[in-house]
Formats: structure tokens, C-alpha cells, sequence
């Protein structure tokens, strides 16, 4: 064990941010820490490095312990360039290579002087030098340094920048190499990828996975923590749970947790209401033996320990959004794009189109234009040369983190019920429930809200809006976990055409029926979500330049036969999945029926029971009949009900 946390609690005023967290790290251990936005994750990192204090529990390191923390932002402060900046990193290193350069020279002048008693201590020396000296990796360190710069993202025409001239994102990627340079025993990120390209976070999560020391990652990305983890702790409600495996083991265990919880409480509230009816038809008898088998029932009942109805999870929450007008089937047509700045050639002459229905993820390393290309479909850029044709009645709906028309005095509330009048609170409050706002929350004035809370508000506004071509740039960044969680699932839900830029593998994934990857100035298509795009890219990608460009007769026509081919395998692939997909979404669409009515039926149960202790109905035996009667048919409609939700979760 590298790291044990004990108990760990930490408020700010009456407000507790942590409660109690305990777990631990072991030797060579890859864990994750998540939680919502304002968990406590970084805090948590702080009181483990020193730099806060907690209110009570300990932090344990193991003996001689080194460890090394990256923060979300960096100032790097520096006249080197980005190079030596890394290359002074490792000063130990520096000490040796400096110190046996001394050493032989040192050893040449004891040689010619036959000094045997001088040559012995130089020799004892420079091989205990030469020893540490490649345990630290000396004579690869150049390579090294230029491999992890390389990795990071930087260009070796960028390796002479002066650090002082750097962007924010660039000095947190010049701080990352340095702690990869030092190799501490233990490594801790937070929120390591979000200035890196696709390339560079893929690079990262090689390195992090070979790495011979501990790493824990406070991380919004999970394609990268199912990548690198074997651990994951979560902090929820101020507590901290700890799971084996990766991001999608730790996901399928706690919704296998909830299932349970849920089906624990649905099979006790059925036999609760079983026993209940029993003891009601008993007393009806009204025969003294069958009276005191109902008291003996009663008895029973009372000793069961009941179990609590578990709280509604936000992230399962679903709301469907329908564009008021439905478009053609042919929603986009671009032909011919082409855009350069100066002697920067973003892309040229790319053509593609999107049928109604589809969701469509553009990718590609950063820089490429893919941002741009989306401003040029919404007007924003003007391109060089080519056409964009929106089909039938298409209304677009755009969204990126610099564009969000937002009223800072308003509320989410007032943002949401002035452009929709016709909205009622109900409807209002479980739109803004479906983005994380819920109680209060939604009156909190927009200037007071993070970034990532505005944007969860502007997805919401555009969600609601008439558009049915929804273009979003990022639409994942600022996001917690369960803020991309809901994001999913409402785009998934929406029955219009989504057309986006985002470089979240897991939320492409989740939500792309097709990708385009802009490379090479070119979009490459693939039928598929990311998982299929990493598993066919190097013969896709192949077959579509060879085609493309016309490397001679031959080699077009295999190239056309294998773009064929894999576009036949795609289809195939992804319409098994696809019907799959629809048969999962309609289980949990019944399920989610059939829970929703017995909640209805529960409520209607307590208004009866609220009549039945109405005074003004004691004497009234008529009326008495009938709200028992009317209670009875309830409750065996939920007996029903739950008969058939414990079926659908077999």
C-alpha cells in the first residue's frame, strides 16, 4: 500500500464537502476518484498533497513515498523554452551526467600519473555513478524528453518557445511532462485531458497503463479511465464508495446496485400490501379466530425492518425532446467546402450530406477546422469555395461555449418560461431536472452559476427549441459525469438531426450513429460509433485515399472494392447493434412505464386514504364502501403492476 486516506472529512462553514472518506492506494495502482462537479474530488487531492488541511482523519504515505500532483491549471513561470524547460526537469540526472564526464576526465590524468590508490577510488566512484546513472534512464533521457513532448502534442518546431509565451493549455501540458519526467511513486491528475488532442490523450493513456508507479486521476473522461483504471472511488453525497475495474465496471455495478435497492423496496411493498389485504379480508370476517390471526399478522408485520425508498437518481431521469416540425429526409448537403487562412489550408473541397434522424460526430486532432467548419454551416465564417444546402423545412439550432445568449439577471426558471409561455412550472422544473437543476437551483441567477451550469442551460433552451438540426461544438466540456450522462440520453431521445464537434470518445460512442474524421484536409466517413471508427480507421482510411486520390487503376479499383466492403461489413455491424439498442430502450422504456404508473398509484392510494379519515364521511356508509373499494382496486392494480416489473427485470 502506497497511500491510505482514514476518514477523512473536511466543511467549509455548516457545509460538509467531505464526510468520513477512506480508502487506499496500492503499489503500482491505477485508480480514478469522480463525483459530480463540487464533490470535493480536488479538495480531497489538496488535503492529500498538503496543501489544505481537514477538519479531522489522516493521510497516510507509505516510507520515502514520492509523489508527484498536476493541478487543472498551471502558471509556469519561465524564460527557458518548452524544451529545456523538460530537459532541467530531472536534476539528478543533470548532477550525474556532469559529474562521470568529470570522472573521466579525472580517471585519464589519474592513468597517465599511474596513480593505483587515486584510479581505484575514480573507478568506485564512477561506477556507482554510471549505475544510478542508467537506473534513472540517463542515456535515454534526450529521447525520452523528446518522446513525451512529441506525445503531449508538441511539434518540434514548437520545442523553442519560450514557456512565458504560452497559453494556459499549453503551460499545463509542459507541467504534465515535467511530472511524467520525474516518475514519482505516485502520480496524481487532475483533470489531465483537457487540453490534449484524440492523439495525445490516446498517448497518455499508453503511457499511464505502462507506468511502473501508482497514478490516481480525478478525470471527466470515461474512454480514458475505462482505458487506464482498475479502480474507481466515487464521492457521492459527501461519502466515498470504492469499485474494482474500470469506468463501464464501476458504471454496470452501481446501476446493479440501484436495481437491487429498487427491487428490494418494490418486493417489500408488495408483500407489505399483500399481508395488509390479508389482515383486512380477516378482519372482515369478524369472527374471533379469524381476528386474532389477523393480530398475529399485524404483529409480524410490525417486526419487518422496512426498507427506504431509494432516492431518484438524477442521472436516470428522461425527458424526450420532439422539434415542433419535422424536417425532410434530406437535412444537409455540403459540396465542394474548401477554407484556408493565409497559407493555412484547413480542408478542401469536402462534400458530404446527413439524412433526417441521423447524429453525427466530426473528430480529428486539434487545429484541423472542424470548429470551423460548423460556424461556416451556421453562417458565423464565410468559406472560401463550395456550398452548404439545408433540405425541407430544416431549422438550425447552434451551440458552442462563446455563443450562449444568456440573460445574466434571469433565472434557469425565467430563461426557459420567457420563451415558452405556454410551459407550465411542472414542465418547466423537470426540463431543468433533466439538466441537473432541481429544487432552488433554478432560481439561482445566471451571473452566479459556473460555466459548466450555463452551458447545461443553453443545451437545455436549444433542446426546447423549434430547431430539428441541432450543430454543437463541444457540447461535453464543463460537464461532470452525470452532467454527460443526461446529455446522452436527451440527445439519444431527440427525434430530430444532430450534427457535432466533440472529442469525449465515450460521449461518441454513446450518441454517434456516423462519424466523419477530418484528416489530411479530407472527412473520412464511418458507419459507426467510435469503437467501430478505432477498430476499421487504418483500412478505412486506406481504401478511401487510395480511391480518392487515384493511386493508378489497380489500386483504385481494390480501393473501392474494399471501401465497399467495409461499408457493407459497417451496415451489417451496426444494424445488429441498432436492433439491439431498440430492444433494450423498449424494456427500459416498460419498465420505466410500469414504475411511473405505480407512483400514480401510490399517490392516488394516499388521497383515498386522506378521504377515509375525512369525519364528515364516518357515518356515511355509502361513501365509506366506496373508497374501500376504490383503495382495493388500487392496490390490486399495483400488485399487477409489480408482478410484471419483476418479470421485465429478468
Amino acid at each position: 500500500m502506497i497511500l491510505s486516506c482514514n476518514q477523512i472529512t473536511k466543511s467549509f462553514g455548516e457545509k460538509y464537502v467531505l464526510r468520513d472518506i477512506s480508502f487506499h492506494i496500492n503499489d503500482n495502482e491505477k485508480a480514478a476518484l469522480i463525483g459530480v462537479n463540487g464533490a470535493g474530488k480536488s479538495t480531497l487531492f489538496k488535503i492529500i498533497v498538503g496543501e489544505q488541511t481537514a477538519d479531522s482523519g489522516e493521510v497516510i504515505f507509505a516510507k520515502d513515498t514520492t509523489f508527484g500532483y498536476l493541478s487543472q491549471n498551471q502558471n509556469l513561470l519561465s524564460d527557458n523554452s518548452i524544451y529545456d524547460e523538460l530537459f532541467n526537469t530531472n536534476k539528478r540526472v543533470l548532477e550525474l551526467d556532469k559529474r562521470i564526464a568529470e570522472l573521466h576526465t579525472a580517471i585519464e590524468a589519474a592513468s597517465l600519473k599511474e596513480d593505483n590508490a587515486a584510479l581505484t577510488k575514480l573507478y568506485e566512484e564512477y561506477e556507482r555513478c554510471n549505475t544510478e546513472f542508467e537506473r534513472l534512464n540517463g542515456y535515454a533521457y534526450k529521447s525520452e524528453v523528446t518522446g513525451i513532448l512529441k506525445g503531449l502534442g508538441f511539434s518540434e518546431d514548437e520545442f523553442s518557445k519560450a514557456i512565458n509565451t504560452l497559453s494556459g493549455g499549453q503551460k499545463t501540458r509542459v507541467a504534465l511532462g515535467k511530472l511524467l519526467l520525474m516518475k514519482p511513486d505516485l502520480i496524481m491528475l487532475d483533470e489531465p485531458t483537457n487540453h490534449l488532442d484524440m492523439n495525445s490523450i490516446a498517448w497518455l493513456e499508453t503511457f499511464l497503463s505502462n507506468y511502473k508507479g501508482a497514478v490516481l486521476i480525478i478525470a471527466h473522461d470515461r474512454y480514458f479511465l475505462d482505458k487506464v483504471v482498475t479502480k474507481v472511488v466515487e464521492i457521492e453525497n459527501e461519502r466515498a464508495q470504492c469499485y474494482l475495474g474500470n469506468y463501464t465496471d464501476f458504471a454496470n455495478k452501481k446501476a446493479e446496485v440501484r436495481r437491487a435497492q429498487l427491487k428490494a423496496y418494490m418486493n417489500q411493498q408488495r408483500e407489505i400490501k399483500h399481508q395488509e389485504a390479508v389482515i383486512e379480508k380477516l378482519r372482515s370476517f369478524n369472527r374471533e379466530k379469524s381476528i386474532k390471526r389477523a393480530e398475529s399478522r399485524e404483529k409480524m408485520l410490525d417486526k419487518i425492518e422496512r426498507i427506504d425508498k431509494p432516492v431518484e437518481i438524477n442521472d436516470e431521469m428522461r425527458i424526450e425532446f420532439h422539434p415542433a416540425v419535422v424536417s425532410g429526409n434530406d437535412v444537409l448537403t455540403v459540396t465542394g467546402l474548401s477554407k484556408a487562412y493565409g497559407e493555412n489550408q484547413l480542408f478542401k473541397d469536402i462534400s458530404f450530406d446527413i439524412k433526417r434522424g441521423e447524429r453525427v460526430a466530426i473528430i480529428g486532432n486539434n487545429g484541423t477546422g472542424k470548429t470551423t467548419i460548423l460556424k461556416i454551416l451556421n453562417g458565423l465564417v464565410e468559406a472560401d469555395s463550395g456550398s452548404v444546402s439545408l433540405g425541407a423545412k430544416v431549422s438550425l439550432g447552434y451551440y458552442d461555449q462563446e455563443h450562449q445568449v444568456l440573460n445574466p439577471e434571469n433565472s434557469p426558471f425565467e430563461e426557459i418560461s420567457d420563451e415558452h409561455p405556454l410551459m407550465d412550472n411542472t414542465e418547466i422544473r423537470n426540463v431543468l431536472a433533466a439538466f441537473l437543476f432541481t429544487g432552488d437551483d433554478v432560481f439561482t441567477p445566471i451571473k452566479l452559476l459556473s460555466g459548466g451550469e450555463h452551458g447545461r442551460v443553453s443545451l437545455a433552451k436549444l433542446m426546447l427549441s423549434n430547431a430539428n438540426l441541432l450543430i454543437l461544438d463541444e457540447p461535453t466540456n464543463h460537464l461532470d459525469i452525470t452532467s454527460k450522462e443526461i446529455l446522452e440520453n436527451a440527445i439519444n431521445s431527440y427525434t430530430g438531426t444532430v450534427l457535432y464537434v466533440s472529442h469525449d470518445r465515450y460521449f461518441i460512442n454513446k450518441t454517434a450513429t456516423r462519424i466523419l474524421d477530418l484528416t489530411e484536409k479530407k472527412l473520412v466517413p464511418y458507419i459507426g460509433n467510435y469503437d467501430y471508427y478505432v477498430e476499421h480507421k487504418d483500412i478505412v482510411e486506406e481504401a478511401y485515399f487510395r480511391g480518392t486520390l487515384g493511386n493508378g487503376a489497380g489500386s483504385g479499383a481494390t480501393a473501392v472494392t474494399s471501401s465497399a466492403a467495409v461499408e457493407t461489413e459497417a451496415k451489417q455491424d451496426w444494424k445488429a447493434q441498432k436492433e439491439e439498442q431498440a430492444r433494450i430502450r423498449k424494456k427500459q422504456n416498460e419498465i420505466k412505464r410500469i414504475e411511473d404508473e405505480i407512483a400514480k398509484l401510490e399517490k392516488e392510494a394516499a388521497e383515498v386514504d386522506k378521504e377515509l379519515e375525512n369525519p364528515a364521511y364516518f357515518t356515511n356508509h355509502v361513501k365509506l364502501a366506496e373508497l374501500t373499494n376504490k383503495k382495493a382496486e388500487l392496490e390490486e392494480k399495483q400488485l399487477m403492476l409489480m408482478e410484471e416489473w419483476e418479470a421485465l427485470q429478468g
